[in-house]
C-alpha cells in the first residue's frame, strides 16, 4: 500500500519523478556531483532536485551526472562533508549552516519575517546576497534562490497554547543555536536532536515534542504518535542549495551555467509545489486524529522579548544584519 506522505505529493499536484532515462548518451560523464538531504524521497525538494539531475544529465549528453542522496542516507553531519569537499551540495536549511556560517542564523529570528512573500523578498534579495557573502571565508557557496521550507509549528502531545505550556517542556530542536536561545527564552527544555533520530526520540518520551514545516512533520508520519500541531509561526525557515566552492571553480563554466539553470528551475517548481502541499496537510493531519491550536502568537513574542532574546541576537549579529533584518521585519524588540 502506498505511504500516506506519498499520496499527498501525487495527489497535490507535485511533479512525479520522472521515469528512469533510457538514452545513451555521447559521453561518459567527466562531472559526478553528489547532493545530500535530510528530508523524505518523496517530499517534493528531492523530487524536483532528481528531476534536475535528469535534465542536467540530457542537457549535457551525459557529461554531468547529478546523485541525489535523501532521508539522511549520507549521515547528520553533512554540512561538514560539503565544507571538506567529500560532498557536493547540501540541501540546508540555512540554520544548519550556522555552524560554519553563523550569520545564517539570521532568517530564523523569531517572528522577525512577517510573510512568506517578504520572507523571499528578503532571501532572494539583499539578506540573501549579504548571507551568501558570509559563506565565503568558509570555502562555501549557495545558488542565490532558496527553497520554500516555510512556517514551523510545534507538535506535541498536550495543547500548546501559550509560553506558559512550555514551561519545562522538553523540544526537540535541530542542532543550531538560534533555535536553543528561542525555545529556552519561552521556558521550554530544548533538546538538539538529528531529524533522522526525531520519530524514535518522541516514541521513547526522550523529548516531548518537536517544530518544525508541516509538511515535512506529515511526511515522518509524527501523527502516528502526536495529537496536537500549535500553529505558532515561530520561525520562517528555507533551504540552501549549499556547495563546497572549491569543487564549484572545477566545474567548467559551460556546465556551471546548466547545473545553476537547473537547479534554480527546480527551486521555483518546488516553491509552487509547497503552496499546493501546505494547503492541504492540515485536513491529512486532521484525518490521522491530529488537533489544530491556533494561538496568540504575540505572547510568544512578548515572552521573548521580555527575556532579552531579541536584544541578544541584535548584538550578536550586528548593526548591518539586523537593519537589513528590520527592513523587511520592521522594529524588533
Amino acid at each position: 500500500m502506498e505511504k500516506p506522505a506519498r499520496r499527498l505529493v501525487l495527489k497535490t499536484g507535485v511533479a512525479l519523478a520522472a521515469a528512469p532515462l533510457v538514452a545513451r548518451f555521447a559521453h561518459a560523464a567527466e562531472v559526478r556531483i553528489k547532493v545530500g538531504s535530510d528530508t523524505p524521497p518523496a517530499y517534493a525538494m528531492n523530487v524536483r532536485m532528481k528531476e534536475a539531475a535528469e535534465r542536467i544529465k540530457t542537457r549535457t549528453n551525459g557529461r554531468v551526472e547529478v546523485s541525489l542522496f535523501p532521508n539522511s542516507q549520507l549521515g547528520s553531519d553533512m554540512l561538514n562533508q560539503v565544507h571538506s569537499g567529500s560532498l557536493d551540495f547540501f540541501l540546508s536549511s540555512s540554520q544548519l549552516a550556522v555552524p560554519l556560517v553563523p550569520a545564517c542564523a539570521l532568517p530564523g529570528v523569531a517572528y522577525g519575517l512577517k510573510d512568506t512573500p517578504s520572507a523571499f523578498k528578503a532571501m532572494d534579495g539583499d539578506v540573501g546576497a549579504y548571507l551568501r557573502a558570509q559563506m565565503e571565508p568558509a570555502g562555501l557557496f549557495a545558488l542565490p534562490a532558496m527553497m520554500q521550507g516555510g512556517w514551523r509549528q510545534i507538535i506535541s502531545n498536550k495543547p500548546i497554547r501559550t509560553p506558559d505550556d512550555l514551561v519545562g517542556f522538553k523540544i526537540r530542536v535541530p542542532i543550531s543555536p538560534m533555535w536553543v536561545s528561542q525555545f529556552k527564552d519561552l521556558g521550554a527544555s530544548p533538546t538538539p536532536i538529528s531529524i533522522n533520530e526525531l520519530y524514535t526520540a518522541l516514541q521513547t518520551k526522550v523529548v516531548d515534542g518537536a517544530e518544525n514545516y508541516p509538511s515535512l512533520l506529515y511526511a515522518m508520519r509524527l501523527y502516528e504518535i502526536q495529537k496536537y500541531m500549535s500553529t505558532t509561526n515561530h520561525m520562517w525557515d528555507g533551504y540552501w542549495i549549499l556547495g563546497n566552492a572549491r569543487m564549484w571553480a572545477a566545474v567548467p563554466k559551460d556546465m556551471q551555467q546548466v547545473i545553476s539553470e537547473e537547479f534554480t528551475k527546480s527551486v521555483m517548481q518546488q516553491r509552487d509545489d509547497m503552496v499546493k502541499v501546505d494547503a492541504q496537510v492540515p485536513d491529512e493531519m486532521k484525518k490521522h486524529g491530529i488537533t489544530f491550536i491556533d494561538p496568540d502568537r504575540d505572547q510568544f513574542r512578548d515572552k521573548l522579548k521580555q527575556a532579552g532574546y531579541y536584544a541578544e541576537w541584535k548584538q550578536k549579529f550586528g548593526p548591518q544584519a539586523w537593519a537589513l533584518l528590520e527592513k523587511y521585519s520592521g522594529p524588533l524588540g
